[in-house]
């Protein structure tokens, strides 16, 4: 069955219609600023926000995140909640409030500074505080009393919470609520139980991911890593037959479910009047006029392998001197976690490779590496997607990697090349793409001058069989096959 927006609402007024939908995230999909005086929503640049807003303006429900814009509090219209898209309301967004220190210790702290580099294998070393993991802890709790606050019926209510940043809250949910729903989606990898075991509170962490009756992650791979890491650590029975886990005498079922995008929304972007005009804007503002363009578009993270892209475009502007001045890479690299020391030696290290390549090879109005850090609206990066001949994802590590579905939907001239690290998710199903190993520069410099050179049907026989596997398997479907999962779950007495 094709999946769409219909499809899926369908299924949920067959199925789900007496149920309330709790989706609970760590980001909101919508933010308040101030600008001109006045207040403004903006969509903020997460493949997966926009991803969870398609799914969510299908359901209905209750949204709940952490508030992080300046006028967040203003913009609420009933205490701390208001009905969204502004345009369009759908759905209600309840948001809850950190302060700067829950933020710096739940967030920044164990979130990022330990769980984060501990799942993602790119050899950054966890850290692991004792006082981070007390307000993590308490940031959960703080989480799970406005969740409960929002269920009417608890018989009649499914959970769905998502990311590391909520390892403890499902069972939190379980004890104060038996009867709940309770479904979580992991969107980054799971390590393997050599890695995992060196964390200190390694078997509250997998207790409290337990207490979901469903447990998804991108890949099978992820499932069997967790699967041997909880029957190494806990007192629980793994049964591999049922793909389940049997804990206090309670079933998690474990799963594999490979996030994707809202394809339709993707390519109606693309196709803006906007759009074109932000396309024609961005050739002459960057000084791009007869230019092929390659394009990255990472926050500034050390699992994205920006250092290795800056030196393979050294060695290719080295390598292959024709294409000096006849090519130009993007950076898209938003900075993030500068309060974390790693992302700050990361920001140094890409600034000066990046003054290091053009003062080598750079020519009058010509740059080799544009690198540009500032926040763009999903809608605004779609015009760089336009823009760009070829898209280098080279990650060290990445649970599945969104953009690189973006790029395939938003490219509707039928024309573009995906250089795509094996490390990713999206590698496993995009089979068009370029692999380039992330861990050699080389590789990526020659890959680059291939994507280059191969003929343009060629790389539009390959684009296209990825367009029709992204319509297909959408972000309706990965909403579908969850849900489906979901009503399949066994009922309490």
């Amino acid at each position: 069955m094709f999946w769409d927006k219909d499809n899926l609402k369908r299924l949920i007024e067959e199925r789900l219609s007496d149920f309330q939908i709790i989706l609970v995230s760590n980001r909101e999909p919508y933010m308040h600023i101030y600008k001109g005086g006045e207040v403004e929503t903006i969509i903020p640049a997460s493949g997966m926000a926009i991803a969870l807003d398609s799914l969510m303006q299908t359901c209905g429900g209750t949204w709940v995140a952490a508030g992080s814009g300046e006028a967040d509090r203003e913009a609420c219209t009933d205490g701390d909640s208001l009905i969204v898209p502004p345009q369009a309301p759908r759905y209600k967004l309840r948001r809850l409030w950190l302060t700067r220190q829950e933020e710096n210790d739940y967030y920044y702290g164990f979130s990022n500074e330990a769980l984060w580099p501990l799942c993602h294998v790119a050899y950054t070393r966890p850290r692991f505080d004792s006082g981070q993991w007390e307000t993590y802890k308490s940031v959960n709790r703080k989480f799970a009393e406005v969740v409960l606050s929002e269920v009417a019926d608890p018989r009649r209510t499914i959970v769905f919470i998502q990311d590391y940043h909520f390892a403890l809250l499902p069972r939190m949910l379980k004890e104060a609520e038996p009867n709940l729903v309770v479904s979580q989606f992991w969107h980054i990898p799971w390590p393997n139980y050599e890695i995992f075991r060196i964390c200190p509170w390694g078997p509250e962490i997998l207790d409290g991911l337990l207490g979901n009756d469903l447990l998804g992650f991108h890949l099978q791979y992820h499932c069997n890593n967790f699967f041997d890491t909880v029957d190494r650590t806990l007192e629980a029975r793994v049964d591999l037959e049922r793909f389940s886990i049997f804990r206090q005498e309670r079933e998690t079922r474990v799963r594999p479910f490979p996030i994707s995008i809202d394809f339709d929304r993707f390519e109606a972007w693309a196709r803006a009047p906007q759009t074109q005009r932000r396309l024609q804007e961005l050739r002459h503002s960057l000084s791009l006029g007869g230019l092929k363009v390659g394009l990255g578009v990472d926050r500034l993270d050390y699992t994205k392998g920006i250092p290795e892209r800056l030196e393979a475009l050294d060695i290719f502007f080295r390598k292959y001197p024709r294409y000096q001045q006849r090519f130009t890479f993007i950076q898209l690299g938003p900075q993030s976690r500068l309060h974390i020391p790693s992302y700050r030696q990361l920001n140094a290290l890409v600034d000066s490779l990046l003054e290091e390549i053009n003062s080598q090879y750079g020519q009058g109005r010509w740059k080799p590496v544009i690198m540009l850090k500032g926040h763009y609206s999903q809608e605004e990066v779609v015009a760089f997607y336009q823009l760009a001949d070829l898209i280098v994802i080279n990650s060290l590590h990445d649970g599945m990697n969104l953009v690189a579905k973006e790029y395939v939907a938003s490219r509707v001239q039928g024309e573009g090349a995906l250089l795509l690290s094996p490390f990713t998710g999206a590698a496993r199903e995009l089979t068009g793409a370029y692999t380039v190993n992330p861990y050699n520069p080389e590789e990526i410099a020659d890959t680059i001058f291939l994507a280059l050179e191969n003929e343009a049907e060629q790389k539009a026989s390959r684009l296209a069989a990825m367009r029709a596997w992204v319509q297909e398997h959408n972000i309706f479907q990965w909403s579908a096959h969850f849900l489906q999962a979901l009503i399949h779950l066994p009922k309490e007495d």
